[in-house]
C-alpha cells in the first residue's frame, strides 16, 4: 500500500516545496518532512498537502527526525 506523500501526482510533488525556506520537502509517510526546519506537513485523507506553516507540526524527537531523513 503506498502512502499519502506517494500518491500526489510527480509532477504537483515536484513543485512543491516548504512555505517558509522554499527548500524541498521529504516523502514520510502521511506527511511531507523539512528537515531543515524540523517541520512536518500533513497530508489529508484526500491526498491534499497542508502547506500552512501555522498548522505543521515540530519535530523536535531526534529519533524521529533521524528515522524520517533515513530514505534520503
Amino acid at each position: 500500500m503506498s502512502t499519502r506523500a506517494q500518491q500526489i501526482p510527480q509532477v504537483v510533488r515536484e513543485r512543491l516545496v516548504c512555505p517558509q525556506d522554499h527548500g524541498q520537502l521529504l516523502d514520510a509517510g502521511d506527511e511531507l518532512y523539512n528537515p531543515r526546519l524540523r517541520l512536518a506537513y500533513p497530508i489529508d485523507a484526500d491526498g491534499i498537502p497542508d502547506m500552512l506553516v501555522s498548522d505543521a507540526r515540530a519535530v523536535t524527537d531526534d529519533a524521529e527526525h533521524e528515522r524520517l531523513t533515513a530514505s534520503a
